[in-house]
């Protein structure tokens, strides 16, 4: 009987975008020592020498790093599987190139790599006219250049073959009708293991009857490429949840598994982690259909892995570290509160430490986090988990620390001058702490830093190399990191808490008339609709304090690579927040656009899955995540050049909230109002005379007939912008030449002077002038008016965007189907946010500021 050749489990670094660096590589290494995951395959997408320059051989400095990473591997018990994709631009007929791949996969040999892996994927079908004369398929072409390399090779024990087609929605014109799988099953040498992903791309789920049909088809049990936590193809996703969909008993039906995880190293701690629970889970199953006596199994159950992993991981994110993953100096120096050797006992440096780790994990959990430990203890007697011990290594070899430029570790200049800049601007902590150090953080006492902590570490604490006292760090506690699970769970499928949030903007939406401006429902519902509207608040306000602790992790690697996505959820959600806010007395119910729009909204699913107007396929379909849903819920959804918004360069914890204007806001946006004209215009003349002068002539008839489109931002120190704006401008002029500009004209006596007016007489002369009418075929297209005042330097930030879309929101809920604003040429910063945001000029049209351009927006 033909002994079964050992299961493969771990990690295939074939992604788009940015290779990991070989620090990182490093740290993944010993994650899988750790867990006992036992293959890495190397095959960054774009590392140049990988896939587009395939034919080029490694220089000499390559060649160092390279090895050395094999050897680092080996050391961990891991086989390092080095992949290469030729198949973009080969000729498979011809013998130079065949030459060439044989000396490429030669030198890699001499490195010590024993394994290797040639992938087929995502090319074209098509072949060249010499090949078409020498082979009667693609297929063909593909298994005569893989045996003959595979030969060369000497046969290793792990050669593995991707093909083109190497998932079901993929085959022509099915899987079991596929003529290239066919040939490819017949025509391989049965020692090279197929690739395959499941039933798409990226499968939800794979089962063991899919595995049997593709296994028929291939002749040998397939090797599963799984990109279930990829997100490669989706910017503003990353998946934090779970291994999940595929049963612990594939481990007997597979010859493998290797996960494509996050492009962000630190993102996968969890999926690696559990999958690893997923492999035992499936060999002990293994062992005990073959026979073997022991402790009853259990099947893998992703929530328990969850928590298992959550346990470590709560140690892990709140460790010292740099963005490079090196310890920050004050820890190795004992300069930051706490104990170091707490802090590293998972290992997951390059440089070895002298600190000797804690033999007490109980002492890594930050005080006062949740009562989760006997939790944790009893699912780890359950699931029957061996305690996995990563023996001491000294991996620190030159090659490793090297710095310079290679496919192996994307330490490039613009890489390097980033890393310094980060250095330079935000010393240790890598936080703007310009605005939040003015206030505590939400809760600090009960998170482990108390007011008197942040007071001396700012301006008593030891100083850093740069002359600053170090940044106070936040414990991110269990419960923090549940949540942050929540909102980036798996592609298709939202955590709970998550999909709840949503339901309940949804229903907000769809049962506003309940608290609608001529509402005459039961006060039963109107109360109920509020209640809910407040706990919808607070769920809000909870994600901005788990962005605000998380920002001020001291693990910098940890914050650099998730703050993107937490920042995207965040800002999001501060439009949904104010949008909700807004709902509540405001709506028109009677408005026909209203209820379209409401009506457009039905689809929305009552489960968890990101699912489109029903449609189902690949993920990629909907790429924003659980931000795009938001924004997607939101009246205007036109395109995506409103939330198209980077996250600054480095991360902050500037806090920002909008929320509808109240009456009480008045004397502060008179004063922002103030601040404003006074920056562009230093001539004071009568100022002080006429103090509200200003604020009457730019915002006052705004708050006085339009209030309820009219948003506030106020930040840590108040009040500091807003965005007005009328939803008919016809009523609105109307009602300023019948009410406001009487009442202006009595408060503000006309000038005697006709000529070298003062400024402000100017500003006075404006209500005693004739108003120029906007014409009727502007207003037929664009009949709502907008006017955003922040101060110049917020007008390239999201908040600025924010205010626009809030008041945006108002407009198309109530039925205006086009906005336009007035801007003046020689306002470069409004110009550019305005185009940004999908406004674009409208010639012909006469503004009523002399010098003014309109420039307008559909709704």
């Amino acid at each position: 009987m033909e002994k079964t050749p050992p299961f493969l489990c771990g990690i295939v670094e074939g992604f788009y975008g940015r290779p990991w660096s070989m620090e990182q590589r490093m740290v993944l290494f010993k994650w899988m020592q750790r867990w006992g995951l036992n293959i890495y395959m190397y095959g960054p997408k774009d590392d140049l020498k990988h896939r587009l320059l395939w034919r080029e051989t490694y220089s000499a400095e390559e060649s160092v790093q390279l090895k050395a990473l094999v050897l680092a591997a080996q050391e961990c018990g891991v086989e390092f599987v080095y992949a290469i994709s030729p198949g973009q631009d080969i000729t498979f007929s011809s013998s130079c190139d065949l030459s060439l791949l044989k000396q490429k996969l030669r030198q890699v040999k001499g490195f010590g790599c024993m394994a290797f892996a040639i992938l087929f994927d995502d090319i074209d079908h098509a072949m060249c006219p010499t090949d078409k004369e020498t082979f009667s398929s693609f297929a063909h072409a593909q298994t005569s250049v893989a045996n003959e390399i595979y030969q060369y090779l000497g046969e290793p024990p792990i050669f593995l073959f991707c093909p083109t087609e190497y998932c079901s929605s993929l085959c022509y014109p099915s899987l079991s009708k596929s003529y290239y799988l066919k040939v490819i099953g017949n025509e391989l040498q049965p020692g090279i293991g197929i690739i395959w992903t499941g039933s798409t791309v990226i499968s939800k789920e794979i089962t063991p009857e899919s595995v049997e049909e593709v296994q028929v088809v291939i002749k040998r049990r397939p090797l599963i490429w799984d990109n279930l936590h990829a997100n490669d193809y989706a910017q503003r996703r990353v998946f934090l949840g779970p291994y999940k969909g595929r049963a612990s008993s594939l481990v007997s039906k597979l010859h493998g598994m290797l996960l494509n995880p996050n492009c962000e190293l630190e993102a996968n701690y969890l999926p690696i982690h559990t999958l690893a629970t997923w492999y035992r889970c499936g060999l002990r199953a293994t062992r005990s259909d073959g026979g073997e006596k022991g402790s009853e199994t259990r099947q893998y159950c992703p929530n328990e892995a969850l928590n298992l992993a959550l346990a470590d991981w709560v140690k892990e994110v709140n460790r010292p570290l740099c963005p490079s993953r090196q310890l920050l100096k004050e820890a190795k120096e004992g300069q930051v509160r706490g104990k170091p050797h707490d802090m590293v006992s998972q290992n997951g440096d390059v440089e070895p430490k002298t600190v000797k780790p804690s033999t007490s994990e109980s002492d890594l959990l930050p005080q006062g986090s949740p009562a989760k430990e006997l939790e944790m203890d009893k699912t780890k007697e359950s699931l029957g988990e061996e305690t996995h011990k990563a023996p001491k290594m000294d991996v620190g070899q030159p090659a490793v620390k090297s710095e310079k430029t290679s496919p192996f570790g994307p330490r490039d200049s613009l890489n390097d001058s980033t890393d310094k800049l980060r250095d330079q601007s935000t010393g240790t902590g890598d936080i703007d702490y310009q605005k939040s150090s003015d206030g505590p953080l939400p809760h600090a006492e009960v998170q482990g830093v108390t007011e008197q902590d942040r007071v001396e570490g700012e301006g008593k604490g030891p100083l850093s190399p740069r002359g600053r006292a170090p940044l106070l760090a936040g414990t991110l506690t269990l419960a923090n990191l549940r949540l942050l699970v929540d909102l980036f769970y798996l592609p298709y499928e939202h955590g709970e808490e998550t999909a709840g949030l949503l339901r309940e903007f949804h229903w907000l939406k769809a049962n506003s008339d309940f608290v609608s401006a001529n509402a005459k429902m039961e006060l039963k519902k109107g109360e109920e609709w509020r209640a809910r509207a407040s706990a919808f608040q607070l769920a809000c306000d909870r994600i901005d304090q788990l962005f605000r602790q998380f920002m001020s992790s001291s693990n910098r690697a940890i914050v650099y690579d998730l703050y993107p996505y937490l920042w995207d959820i965040r800002n999001t959600l501060v439009v949904a927040k104010a949008f909700v806010m807004w709902l509540d007395g405001r709506i028109e119910r009677d408005t026909y656009s209203f209820n379209s729009w409401m009506n457009c909204f039905q689809w929305c699913r009552t489960g968890s899955a990101p699912v489109v107007l029903g449609a189902e396929g690949e993920t990629w379909i909907y790429r924003g995540g659980i931000a795009g849903e938001f924004q997607m819920m939101l009246p205007v959804t036109s395109s995506n050049d409103l939330f198209n918004q980077p996250p600054p360069l480095f991360p902050t914890l500037k806090a920002y909230t909008i929320q509808p204007f109240l009456q009480e806001n008045k004397k502060a946006l008179y004063n922002i109002c103030r601040e404003l004209h006074s920056a562009k215009f230093p001539e004071k003349d009568q100022a002080n005379v006429y103090p509200d002068l200003i604020g009457d002539r730019f915002l006052g008839h705004f708050l006085a007939l339009s209030p309820d489109y009219c948003f506030i931002l106020e930040g840590e120190d108040g009040v500091c912008g807003c965005v007005v704006g009328a939803l008919e401008v016809c009523s609105f002029s109307k009602g300023c030449e019948a009410a406001w500009f009487p009442a202006m004209q009595e408060k503000y006596a006309k000038p005697t002077a006709l000529h070298n007016l003062t400024p402000t007489q100017e500003l006075i002369m404006f209500f005693h002038s004739r108003k120029p009418s906007f014409p009727d075929s502007l207003l037929y297209h664009f009949p709502s008016l907008l006017q955003l005042n922040v101060p110049p330097q917020m007008l390239d930030s999201s908040e600025a965007r924010n205010l626009v879309i809030c008041l945006m929101s108002a407009l198309k809920a109530n039925g205006s189907q086009g906005v336009f604003c007035e801007l003046k040429p020689s306002d470069k910063e409004q110009l550019e946010l305005h185009l940004s945001l999908g406004f674009l000029e409208l010639p012909g049209a006469e503004a009523s500021v002399p010098g003014a351009v309109i420039f307008g927006r559909l709704l």
